[in-house]
């Protein structure tokens, strides 16, 4: 009976990940078919199929085409890579600081980013627009400088997980302030163009967005999932528990913060300042399927990607032709989900 019970719970868990997967393509796919066009399932396969395998472009068939594959696809599975980037980070620092209400910006990324791209726009005088490259790179540049002095610091100074997310909540602040300033001396075009972009938005999604932003979150699944174990150890046992156990505590620690706040800065580069996807996805998952990293990380991966295209397919289609950026409609799931996260907790304790 007790070797049952494991077989169980893994066959239990390996079928909510391969219904999640399935839940995962079937809304997705639904995403790209929902808005004026009319376009259907059998559309989007057909233009994807085309797109792959070549083949001739019927002419009455050329403008499905041409909304499916040139905006459509890129939008959602942009918005599909940044929410599983964003959801990944999120589980990876909950986990490490032993604390459910941590999200990727708890180092302050975002605000670092959102003070990159916005000091990039006022030195060109609003020309550089959210998907110039100049842009991509400042932002990218300035969250990765912050979280590299962060970590230097906490490293120098030994600093526990509450000192490091108290650091971490010091630079979101100083931060912010600064991105004020900036918007406080900017004239009318230019500060449309920062606060448009610290809004966060994947309308201008294009196939080299997907490849970065993509490539960065499957990249990173499996090379999280190789030290799911030592996360375990790291979250369920604490520090010490876990050296006992032969994880080098300190290594993991700065290894795979490196590389949630990577995932993090290059969502926030390319798509704008998106909050709480960080810190809802990885919930979502962990009712789902249980806290063990072996299958959260994949079906963290998931949710996250399900919550932010959802978000953007809610954003785009509410008020059509009017498009509400992703960043403010998952603000709206987001903060009350995460009241009361907060009002469980602490009931809890």
């Amino acid at each position: 009976m007790p070797a049952a019970r494991p077989r169980a719970a893994w066959a239990g868990r390996t079928a909510v990940l391969w219904t999640g997967t399935a839940v995962a393509v079937l809304v997705t796919a639904w995403c790209v078919t929902a808005g004026t066009s009319n376009a259907g399932f059998l559309d989007v396969w057909r233009s994807i199929r085309l797109a792959v395998l070549g083949g001739t472009l019927p002419a009455d068939f050329a403008q499905t085409y041409s909304i499916i594959t040139n905006l459509r696809l890129p939008r959602v599975l942009l918005a599909f890579a940044a929410g599983a980037a964003l959801s990944l980070a999120g589980v990876v620092m909950q986990g490490l600081l032993r604390n459910p209400l941590v999200s990727p910006f708890t180092l302050g990324v975002s605000p670092a980013a959102a003070f990159g791209a916005a000091l990039a726009i006022l030195l060109t005088g609003g020309s550089a627009g959210s998907g110039s490259w100049l842009v991509i790179g400042s932002a990218l540049g300035a969250a990765l400088a912050v979280s590299a002095v962060v970590l230097g610091l906490a490293s120098a100074k030994a600093m526990s997980a509450a000192t490091l997310l108290l650091l971490g909540i010091a630079l979101t602040q100083l931060f912010e302030a600064m991105t004020a300033a900036l918007q406080f001396v900017a004239d009318e075009n230019t500060l449309q163009a920062i606060v448009r972009w610290t809004f966060g938005s994947v309308n201008d999604a294009n196939w080299n967005d997907v490849m970065v932003v993509g490539a960065c979150a499957v990249l990173a699944l499996p090379l999280l999932l190789w030290f799911a174990r030592d996360l375990n150890a790291i979250a369920f046992a604490g520090d010490d528990a876990a050296k006992s156990l032969g994880v080098n505590v300190t290594t993991v620690r700065v290894g795979l913060i490196i590389v949630s706040v990577v995932l993090a800065a290059v969502v926030v580069s390319f798509c704008g300042v998106i909050g709480f996807v960080g810190l809802v996805g990885p919930h979502i998952a962990r009712l789902a399927i249980g806290a063990d990293h072996r299958y959260l990380l994949p079906f963290s991966f998931l949710t996250g990607g399900l919550l932010l295209v959802v978000a953007d397919t809610i954003g785009r289609t509410i008020l059509a032709p009017s498009v509400i950026p992703v960043g403010i409609v998952v603000a709206f799931i987001g903060a009350p989900i995460f009241i009361n996260l907060i009002l469980t907790r602490r009931a809890a304790q």
